[in-house]
């Protein structure tokens, strides 16, 4: 199922588990989100579009960040006029993941948390930290030195 829905004054064709990024919205990570303004719903060959949303339909999503884009630089320039403006901008973004698409309305459904495993937890509890083998610290002592030569003194100069 997908659904086409408007915000930030910009469309978005979406599906559940889609992640888009859209202009920012107000919200926290892991806050949910409900668009009502959707434009067009579709399965397969059935399509229902609305003049202009369609009535009772929902999308819901859940933010996962707040974000910003890229730098965009923005640059202006006359030639032989020593006319040259430079300025940069980034865009305030909010990252979404598609939760449901409910044609009808209603609540959207509360997935279940998928139970932990209790084989994978018991055996990380069985298992000891493994014992580091001790490092032996020697110094090695250079049984061969080599002689020490006495520093040559400059010759004299004979004048």
């Amino acid at each position: 199922m997908f659904a086409v829905l408007k915000t930030g004054g910009k469309q978005y064709k979406v599906a559940e588990n889609d992640v888009i990024k859209v202009e920012k919205l107000p919200g926290a990570s892991n806050d949910t989100i409900e668009f009502e303004e959707i434009l067009m719903i579709g399965e397969g060959d059935k399509v229902q579009v609305g003049s202009p949303i369609v009535s009772k339909a929902k999308v819901c999503a859940t933010i996962l960040e707040q974000a910003r884009a890229d730098k965009i630089i923005v640059f202006k320039k006359k030639r032989r006029q020593n006319y040259r403006r430079k300025k940069g901008h980034r865009q305030d973004l909010t990252v979404l993941r598609i939760t449901d698409i409910l044609p009808e309305g209603g609540s959207p459904k509360k997935k279940a948390a998928a139970p932990k495993k209790e084989t994978e937890s018991k055996t990380a509890e069985k298992k000891p930290a493994a014992a580091k083998p001790a490092v032996e610290k020697t110094t090695e002592t250079k049984t061969a030195s080599k002689p020490k030569t006495a520093a040559k003194k400059p010759a004299k100069k004979e004048s």
